[in-house]
């Protein structure tokens, strides 16, 4: 392969002239000239015809398929063109054509200002500098970098910063979707590749995009057919030959897929994608750069609040943004059609009437068409994140007042996460160190995970819930995949808090004579932990109600080594939850005889929020039937409760919680 990559690259590589190749069947067709400047065009092959540019333009023609005598190979009636097209030094253009001819830029940087204070795009920037200089390397005598592998969930701009490097450097860009290359002929899926490459080569110096590479690139230890191996090991063959043409430095090869895991390893060494670039999960100060960019051409209020839609729209990615802008423009233009409509009709009859109605508008009442942050805010509940869809972090909704109690044990959780996040350069400047991880332990229902999720909310971090159960599985190395899973995720959404529930599940006490998948999952779990520099940025919670039972390896410094009791509720926090509950005793409505404060000191003994929860609710029954205007519990209706309602700790219980709360304090 090595020797016909060679003499593609000397026959695609004269001093001046145009090239025509094929990217993939049934793909795109790139035609690209030679002169001061590099053209890139690309063209859909369903047109049929395809504009024939005069001059110095170059000349962008489709070749049919079932007129091509052999794939990757041009006709000779356009090899006699092309070389008529010799020496013609004319600058060219760089665009992008669709299939109607009009002429549309390719994003570059300037279009991915979201990313222009990450360390993605500088990633990017230094392994394309040989792109542009390959002496650097060839004085060094070092190949340069082959290609990098960008990874993220779906939507996050993977595809966008990849057009965006061929925008920007003006290269052509031959861009496939891996499942393309698949096909059901024995060696034909390998063909498509070596011709992919041998395009690559004549086409270059240019760029070289597999979008969802996971889909040819399997592990092949685990790949179910021999295609799905062969098609591997071509991919690894036709990059490692890339090394010993002249043209190395010439062709960057890009992957992208949402799936780094599920690669075969031999692709991701060092070698062949050389980087690894995860575009992880934006932040409030990312989302506030992409909302910006997106927005740039709606007509939206002057004072419309950019800050305020991105505090909004956590866990939304750049496409969820894109999605939330279609919706709330749609919002507003139904609002102001509606305005126009009678009132007085159904909102069926007046969408109908509006589908029948060819009248235009004018443009007095155009000039009042404007998206509002209403609009966005009630397109919210309509878009939902792709973050939480594929199973990443968002911030929760829930605030210190949700919790209502338990003030000591949220100054120390803002010690112990919340001020490293708020000021790291104190931290720094006095060599303080975050705890690696905080366990909350006490009795069931007494708000362990209402304070985890209070306190992601009150830091602006992401928030990831596992329970201990959802990552066990009867397949021998899932559970530790799933766990591998969980801290992959957390650097990805970083900032982020992980929080384990039912971590007693996940990580019981191992014995000397036990080998089992329980072992293995507390074993990863630890190697997980210990991956402190790894994970910066990534806070571990968890909770459980047997701390007893945990693997004493997992509360050592460096893991969990903090522990944190969270106990009954005294009658004070009692009283500050039962506000909490009641809203301040505005719902339900409280009769005059009704003391909370008594009721908290007297009534509630051994009860946790959930019980007092549960006891609020039969409270109002007797009156559920009753006009709504009035509704009142009574002290009467409390004590019925009362009678209903168990405590969630029984005596027994709450003494055993005793002495692990003074355990816990020695």
């Amino acid at each position: 392969m090595n020797n016909s990559l060679m003499s593609l690259y000397k026959k695609g590589n004269p001093e001046s002239g145009s090239v025509g190749t094929k990217v993939s069947a049934g793909g795109w067709f790139i035609d690209k000239g030679r002169g001061l400047e590099h053209d890139s065009i690309l063209i859909d092959l369903c047109e049929e015809e395809a504009a024939s540019p005069a001059g110095n333009q170059t000349d962008a023609s489709m070749l049919e398929p079932e007129k091509t005598p052999k794939k990757g190979k041009l006709k000779k009636s356009k090899r006699r063109k092309e070389g008529a097209s010799k020496g013609n030094d004319g600058d060219i253009e760089a665009s992008i054509m669709n299939k109607k001819g009009k002429r549309c830029f390719p994003p570059c940087f300037a279009d991915i200002e979201f990313l222009s204070g990450s360390l993605s795009l500088k990633e990017v920037c230094k392994l394309l500098i040989h792109m542009r200089h390959p002496e650097v390397y060839q004085k060094l005598g070092v190949v340069p970098p082959r290609g990098f592998l960008l990874h993220g969930p779906p939507g996050c701009g993977k595809t966008l910063l990849a057009q965006a490097v061929a925008g920007e450097m003006e290269l052509p860009m031959l861009k496939v979707s891996a499942p393309e290359l698949v096909s059901g002929v024995s060696g034909e899926s390998e063909q498509k590749l070596r011709e992919l490459f041998e395009q690559a080569v004549t086409s270059s110096p240019c760029i070289l995009f597999i979008d969802e590479i996971d889909a040819i690139t399997p592990k092949r230890e685990v790949a179910s057919k021999d295609m799905e191996r062969r098609i591997v090991a071509q991919l690894l063959t036709c990059m490692d030959d890339l090394n010993s043409l002249a043209v190395t430095a010439q062709v960057m090869v890009i992957g992208a897929t949402n799936r780094p895991d599920s690669l075969d390893p031999a692709l991701r060494r060092a070698g062949r994608f050389d980087k690894e670039i995860c575009l992880g999960i934006p932040d409030e100060a990312a989302r506030l750069r992409i909302l910006k960019t997106l927005c740039r051409k709606l007509k939206l209020p002057e004072d419309f609040d950019y800050r305020q839609l991105a505090r909004l729209t956590p866990g939304y990615v750049g496409a969820d943004l894109m999605a939330l802008c279609r919706e709330a423009a749609m919002s507003a233009v139904n609002r102001v059609l509606l305005e126009r409509q009678d009132k007085n009709q159904g909102l069926r009859c007046r969408l109908l009437s509006l589908l029948k109605s060819s009248e235009s508008l004018s443009e007095e009442q155009l000039a009042g068409l404007c998206i509002l942050m209403s609009d966005f805010q009630g397109s919210l509940a309509s878009v939902q994140p792709s973050a939480k869809r594929e199973g990443f972090a968002t911030v929760p909704g829930v605030t210190w007042e949700d919790v209502g109690a338990l003030h000591d044990i949220r100054e120390e959780l803002t010690m112990a996460i919340l001020a490293p996040v708020r000021s790291p350069e104190q931290f720094k400047a006095l060599g303080l160190s975050a705890p690696a991880g905080v366990l909350l332990a006490g009795p069931p229902g007494c708000g362990k995970t209402l304070l985890a999720k209070a306190v992601a909310n009150e830091s602006g971090l992401n928030f990831i819930s596992v329970k201990g159960p959802e990552l066990l599985n009867m397949y021998v190395g899932e559970s530790e995949r799933a766990v591998r899973q969980v801290f992959q995720r957390g650097r990805n959404s970083a900032p982020c808090v992980i929080f384990f529930d039912e971590i007693d599940a996940l990580c019981p006490r191992r014995s000397g004579h036990e080998s089992g998948a329980s072992v293995r999952v507390v074993n990863q779990l630890l190697t997980e932990m210990d991956g402190l520099e790894t994970r910066r940025q990534v806070f571990i919670m968890a909770a459980t109600n047997r701390p007893d039972i945990i693997d004493p390896a997992v509360l050592r410094p460096g893991r969990l080594d903090k522990t944190l009791y969270v106990g009954l509720p005294p009658p004070s926090d009692r009283h500050a939850i039962l506000l909490t509950i009641t809203k301040g005793g505005s719902r339900p409505h409280l009769e005059q005889d009704v003391s909370l404060e008594e009721m908290a000191h007297d009534g509630c003994q051994s009860t946790s929020s959930p019980s007092e929860s549960v006891l609020i609710n039969p409270s109002g029954h007797s009156y559920s039937n009753g006009p709504v205007a009035d509704i009142r519990v009574s002290k009467q209706n409390f004590e019925d409760a009362f009678k209903k309602v168990r405590p969630s700790v029984s005596k027994k219980d709450q003494r055993m919680y005793e002495q692990l709360k003074e355990s816990l304090t020695r």
